[in-house]
């Protein structure tokens, strides 16, 4: 089997010897895939293992080209050739169990300290000299630079740090074996090389004493005491102290404290013969309601040993990052399961609130590690200036203490890292409204808001249980408005508690109104207003020009509060490049300010979009609010001309918009695709309709109402299309739009069209078409004589229908519009069906079946394929009919498209009546009728009734009758 090592210089061992690496920049290659080994690596974290911040230009090659040498030394150890993979965004280097010595001296670190915690002595033993048999010296000594950087630098500390552990643990178990002889030498370098380090002097004294050298063990003691008292300004600790006491007495036979005893009392450096616990967290919050799953997660994450044997090693305590929006509760959750967990920590709990998001500047990591050192006992006037030096020394005075340790209202991963200690033996939870990923080993808590369920218990906690039953309405309304944020809830709690003789419906009035309702979320010194503003605040006032450029896309997004947008939309708003968007949302989501409920799509909690907004209209300027509105506007207009042109190949689409987006809009793969996305912006473009009114821009409106024919051409039955094209019209005729109002007029039609509504149909076809020849548009003209074709194929009037069909042919082709082939086969087709000429029909729809194929139109085709299998029903062609219905129903159902689902079982019910397949027909029209029935198309169901009967005269009769 080939093992890979990082504990001493970078070795690959193919199982018989040592292989060569070659060239400095392949090790680091290596040692980076190992670190990060069976996870994915990007590109962008290789390049800067390689050459730092600032890699070169040609970075990108030159990586590629040492992962091709790599994979050829890999290759020569003649395992699996996957073993080196490329994965999306970078590598992934696959190790094996027992393939790596760091993950086998960890096993073994777990199992010595399952022994040690046990008092197993003998294996504790056993399994620390096979844990130090695997070093070689210093981990990655061979790349000094790589091991120097961060994050490689904190991991070799945390390793060597572990290794000293290790060692303390084996000195324990031999000196309980009574192996003390051996000892001497090896504590004796080891005080000498750690003058600080307790355990190794402890050690050495208990070796010295029990070998009959008590006046060295005595100068052992000493020598550490003026070390800790000149260089640290403490006393040694209970433990030590205990052990120079038994020196001094000549208790020879003095005995090893057990680990529970030594966790007790606390090994570390104290200032006194006792040292009392600190228990500085504050008061557990009143009414804790909710949150059970996190409550259990925290608990189980900082509780000790609750992960014995699986917690990586040589990490120290892993960092629990409980994160969320103002106001989201995370102190309190914090605190509460702090509060629980006081006895697994007996050293106590330290607590600060860093103030990352607070009126003035955040609290430096230097000023919390001196008060920190302060409240362990360490004498402040000894403190060093240097940060890195206090936090060296808060690590060493914490290292063999059991507490947790509480840092509230971070502000970022830099104000964190200096506080973190280094020892396995406590634990650390943080809350900020930031997510911290950056933090080193950190285990993230995201919050959400509350379910309605604890949101209603904890109203009815600080109000009343009874007032909430006895108007639940009011209270669903109250909840409503406070949107599972539990500042929000504690407030309208205060203030109804405060108020018992108030109906819930009065406070559910005031805070129903429209805007305003933050400034009602306060009593007290609970704002939630105030709260949304210290995270917003600290971002417009930094120093940073990132977070200040996040600050007023904060305040643009706060003009579209109610939508969701992709990183396009918001560079739309805000007048930025696509991947300078993007990362601002990011920003703002990793402050959460924003939140991200699906990949790629962002969005607001009501009460921070309504605050969004209110920055807007105080910090922006009228004339930069009207351009960012119509930016994303114009965003769109173009989206949905695009989507519609993939969607239904439109012959004649509206004319382009004056302003078009900065950066085009993406293509959609498909139509599938672009169908997709129409249902999922359909709220936004709803909106945006009544938005560009509002500005008086009735040019964007009609286009957006029109660009939804798209959407209505598979999903017309939800009446989405007509309610958005009335709104449009409404604003065309207050503005005396008329090219708007004839292409609205124009496509009203069609809506009405879809729904079989066929004197409104002709209605608004004869006033476009009227519009249309006084601007003299011929395209639009022989779109409008082929629409009234298909109103008189579908009033049955297949004569007219003709004539119509072939008139709007004859203008076609006066414009150069090759799209419009199929659009007219298709009516001619329909109308020769209608007539009774079925060959002539079957003709059409054989030359425009290809051209929609080729076109990628899926709704079209599906429509053509229903109608070309009804005339193959009619010209005896079983088969073939059966065929081309089967097509048209799985892609009717692959869209989602009910309505046309509805009319392609219609049709295939009529083809096995036709045969004398009666099963088969009942079973179609029943399963027409569920689906008109569930998405209230009522023709559909009534004609499904129809075919049903004379499906039941059939059978009763035994002869076919016609449907």
């Amino acid at each position: 089997m080939p093992t890979f090592g990082l504990l001493g210089p970078l070795v690959v061992h193919d199982g018989t010897q040592e292989r060569p690496l070659g060239s400095g920049k392949v090790r680091v290659l290596l040692a980076a895939l190992l670190i990060h080994r069976n996870r994915t690596i990007s590109k962008d974290g290789l390049k800067e293992a390689l050459w730092g911040p600032n890699p070169p230009a040609t970075a990108d090659a030159s990586l590629a080209n040492h992962v091709t040498r790599l994979r050829r030394q890999l290759a020569l150890l003649g395992d699996d050739p996957r073993r080196l993979a490329a994965e999306s965004p970078g590598y992934r280097l696959r190790v094996g169990d027992g393939e790596l010595d760091v993950d086998v001296f960890e096993a073994h670190v777990s199992a010595a300290r399952r022994a040690y915690l046990q008092q197993d002595w003998a294996t504790a033993a056993s399994r620390s000299t096979d844990a130090m048999a695997l070093w070689r010296g210093q981990p990655l000594a061979d790349i000094p630079d790589f091991a120097d950087a961060e994050p490689q630098a904190r991991l070799v500390q945390q390793l060597l740090e572990t290794r000293l552990q290790v060692l303390e643990w084996g000195f324990e178990a031999a000196l309980a074996l009574g192996r003390h002889h051996e000892l001497v030498p090896q504590l004796t370098a080891l005080a000498s090389e750690h003058p600080l380090r307790e355990a190794f002097h402890r050690q050495l004294m208990l070796a010295l004493h029990r070998t009959n050298r008590q006046a060295e063990a005595l100068q052992v003691y000493v020598r550490l005491r003026r070390n800790l008292v000149e260089e640290l300004g403490v006393e040694p600790s209970a433990a030590v102290r205990a052990t120079h006491q038994d020196v001094l007495t000549d208790e020879g036979t003095a005995i090893v404290p057990t680990p529970a005893a030594d966790a007790s009392s606390g090994s570390g450096s104290g200032s006194g013969p006792e040292r009392r616990p600190l228990r500085q967290l504050p008061a557990d919050v009143g009414y804790f309601t909710g949150r059970d799953r996190e409550v259990a997660t925290l608990t189980q994450l900082l509780r000790p040993g609750a992960d014995a044997g699986r917690q990586p090693l040589g990490h120290g305590p892993r960092p629990v990052v409980v994160s969320g929006m103002g106001g989201i509760g995370k102190t309190a959750l914090a605190v509460h399961v702090a509060h629980r967990l006081h006895e697994d920590f007996p050293d106590g709990q330290l607590y600060a609130d860093l103030r990352g998001f607070s009126p003035g500047r955040e609290r430096s990591p230097r000023d919390l590690l001196a008060r920190f050192l302060s409240d362990l006992g360490v004498h402040t006037e000894s403190l060093p200036d240097d940060t890195d030096d206090c936090a060296a020394l808060f690590r060493t005075v914490m290292a063999e203490r059991r507490m947790l340790l509480v840092l509230d209202n971070a502000r970022d991963a830099a104000q964190v890292t200096p506080l973190l200690p280094g020892s396995g033996s406590c634990a650390v939870v943080v809350t900020s409204r930031h997510t911290l990923a950056d933090l080193p080993d950190a285990t993230l808590v995201p919050l959400s808001p509350l379910d309605n369920d604890a949101q209603k218990m904890l109203l009815a906690a600080l109000c009343g249980g009874e007032r909430v039953l006895e108007e639940p309405a009011a209270a669903a309304d109250i909840l409503a408005v406070c949107g599972g944020l539990p500042l929000a809830l504690r407030v309208v709690g205060g203030r109804l508690a405060s108020r018992p003789a108030w109906p819930l419906a009065l406070l559910a009035r005031q805070l129903s109104s429209s805007s305003g309702r933050l400034r009602e979320l306060s009593v007290g010194g609970l704002d939630v207003h105030a709260t949304f503003a210290m995270s917003y605040v600290v971002m417009r006032d930094s120093e940073k020009p990132e977070e200040r450029a996040a600050a007023r896309a904060f305040r643009l997004l706060g003009l579209w509060p109610e939508q969701q947008l992709t990183p396009h939309a918001a560079a739309a708003l805000l007048g930025l490049p696509v991947r300078e968007a993007a990362r601002l949302l990011d920003l703002l989501a990793d402050v959460h300010l924003v939140q991200s409920p699906t990949p790629d799509r962002y969005a607001f909690h009501d009460l921070l979009g309504e605050y969004a907004a209110e920055r807007a209209a105080a910090e922006e300027a009228p004339q930069e609010r009207a351009d960012a509105s119509l930016r994303l506007l114009s965003w769109y207009v173009a989206a949905v001309e695009k989507a519609s042109r993939v969607t239904v190949g439109e012959t004649q689409p509206p004319p382009p918009l004056d302003e078009q987006p900065a950066e085009p809009v993406a293509d959609f793969e498909d139509a599938q695709q672009a169908l997709r996305w129409y249902v999922r912006e359909l709220p936004a473009i709803r909106q945006a309709i009544g938005r560009a009114g509002s500005l008086g821009r009735s040019d964007v409106a009609w286009r957006l109402a029109v660009g939804l024919f798209g959407y209505a051409d598979t999903y017309w039955w939800t009446g989405e299309w007509d309610t958005c094209l009335q709104a449009a019209l409404a604003i065309a005729v207050e503005r005396d739009d008329t090219v708007g109002q004839a292409w609205l007029y124009r496509r009203l039609a069609v809506a009405h069209g879809m729904a079989y509504r066929n004197d409104e149909c002709l209605e608004n076809l004869e006033i476009s078409l009227d519009l249309f020849e006084r601007a003299g548009d011929i395209t639009a003209q022989a779109s409008i004589l082929g629409n009234m074709a298909a109103l008189h194929t579908q009033a049955g009037r297949a004569e007219d229908a003709l004539v119509y069909a072939l008139r709007s042919q004859e203008l076609y082709r006066r414009t150069d519009n090759p799209g419009s082939e199929a659009l007219v086969l298709g009516r001619i087709a329909d109308a020769l069906q209608l007539a009774g000429d079925f060959s002539g029909a079957a003709e059409q729809h054989r030359r425009r079946i290809p051209l929609l194929r080729k076109q990628a139109r899926p709704t079209a085709l599906a429509t053509a394929l229903t109608n070309y299998g009804s005339v193959l029903q009619n010209l005896g062609l079983r088969d073939e009919a059966f065929a081309a219905l089967d097509e048209a129903m799985a892609i009717r159902r692959q869209l989602g498209d009910h309505g046309g689902e509805a009319d392609c079982l219609a049709v295939t019910a009529r083809a096995h009546h036709h045969f004398g397949e009666w099963d088969a027909a009942r079973h179609c029209w029943h399963a027409c009728l569920d689906l008109a029935r569930a998405h209230t198309l009522p023709q559909r169901a009534q004609e499904s009734l129809d075919g049903i009967a004379a499906l039941e005269r059939a059978c009763t009769t035994g002869a076919p009758t016609s449907v």
